[in-house]
């Protein structure tokens, strides 16, 4: 078992490599330990089943005060109030409830025509300017940005700046100080709406949130705001914008995504296979043996969950992009209690946005060889910074 290797790559070396994975051999060692930048020892853990212990086990943490930063010598800090993803139960639970309440089955169905519509606006302009085009800031940025906006009730003349703070927030080289500004910016102006949905109650999530739970204060519902952005906007855009790719160099998988019998199934691969978020950090409680390995109370883990998407041990070939394999059971949303609350509203986008995009555009292809396309290995969030594209017909 290795010792002391270097701290985990930030850099992805392909466009559809995980980065703590890229160029380790197989069999590969489930948990091993590593070097984060504050010096520290910590650990990765890249198997499957390990992540999914991990990730059930109350043993483990995701309070940000107790853990290290695999990313970037930062100090570690309390939740804000309201940001439950960085909680442990109970207040996890009472948080997380209030949002899922909000999820509802006749506001889903209604969604999927919305989603429709904006697709089908942004393919109609793209149609009548005419190739070439960038895809990414006219479909795959802006579908999800409109769509979330909307849930929140964001007006029309924020919805840019929503956007281009997001992408700052985003940023691999910004510094502490700098992110938590951007975070500042966005969670002031959901402040001013929240203030806005008491005095003029709406129907939409944030509405909702402010109706039943008026006992939470603005910061509180603000802040769950906030995640609810997060789940369903950058993360998103960028598994259409990546998904896109991956297609356009992949054409014999095109037809799985404009079937509408397999389009879930394919929507699942793609999820397993794009490595958009890069994993999830949790900490340990007190001593716990995973894997053969143990892991001290008090020492952080970092989770690939790309890396875990990729184990042969629960995928067979994992690195090939299959739209016809059953991916159920991936680890692209996580797993356990704090599992991504978004992973429905995604789900809903991209079985709407891939298909629309495709039939609209039969000829479409890439503008640029692949290795010409500029990748965001430079933020948070992996994907595309631009995809240059062309077609024929549509």
């Amino acid at each position: 078992m290795r010792t002391d290797p270097p701290t985990p790559p930030t850099a992805v070396p392909g466009p559809f490599d995980p980065p703590v994975t890229a160029g380790r051999g197989d069999p590969r060692e489930p948990v091993f330990r590593t070097r984060y930048p504050d010096g520290t020892s910590g650990w990765v853990a890249v198997g499957y089943p390990a992540i999914r212990a991990i990730l059930a086990d109350p043993r483990f943490s995701a309070r940000s005060e107790l853990r290290r930063n695999p990313y970037q010598d930062a100090p570690a800090e309390p939740a804000r109030p309201g940001m439950f993803i960085a909680m442990d139960p109970p207040d996890h639970t009472r948080y997380r409830r209030l949002l899922t309440g909000q999820f509802t089955v006749r506001r889903m169905r209604r969604l999927t025509d919305r989603v429709e519509r904006i697709a089908e606006e942004h393919l109609d302009r793209l149609a009548a300017a005419g190739p070439p085009a960038d895809l990414v800031p006219a479909y795959t940025a802006p579908v999800p940005a409109l769509v979330i906006c909307e849930l929140l009730g964001v007006p029309a003349g924020y919805r840019d700046h929503f956007q281009r703070e997001v992408a700052r927030m985003s940023r691999r080289d910004i510094t502490a100080p700098d992110r938590r500004r951007a975070v500042d910016d966005i969670a002031a102006y959901l402040r001013d709406l929240v203030r806005d949905k008491r005095a003029a109650p709406t129907d939409d999530v944030l509405g909702g949130l402010v109706a039943d739970a008026g006992h939470l204060t603005d910061e509180e519902l603000a802040n769950l705001a906030f995640l609810l952005l997060g789940a369903g906007f950058d993360t998103t855009a960028n598994v259409l914008a990546l998904g896109a790719f991956a297609l356009l160099t992949h054409p014999g998988q095109i037809p799985a995504i404009t079937d509408p019998a397999r389009i879930d199934a394919a929507v699942e691969e793609l999820l397993r296979y794009l490595p958009v978020v890069p994993g999830t950090v949790r900490v340990a409680l007190e001593d716990v043996e995973v894997a053969g390995v143990r892991i001290a109370a008090g020492e952080t883990v970092l989770l690939s969950l790309p890396g875990g998407n990729r184990d042969p041990g629960r995928y067979a070939d994992p690195e090939t992009l299959d739209l016809g394999r059953a991916a159920g059971g991936h680890l692209a949303f996580g797993h356990g209690v704090h599992q991504c609350l978004g992973q429905q509203l995604a789900r809903v986008e991209l079985r709407v946005a891939f298909p629309a995009l495709f039939r609209r555009f039969p000829g479409l292809r890439l503008a640029v060889p692949p290795e010409q396309v500029p990748l965001r290995s430079d933020m948070v969030i992996h994907g595309v910074h631009a995809l240059p594209v062309t077609w024929t017909g549509g």
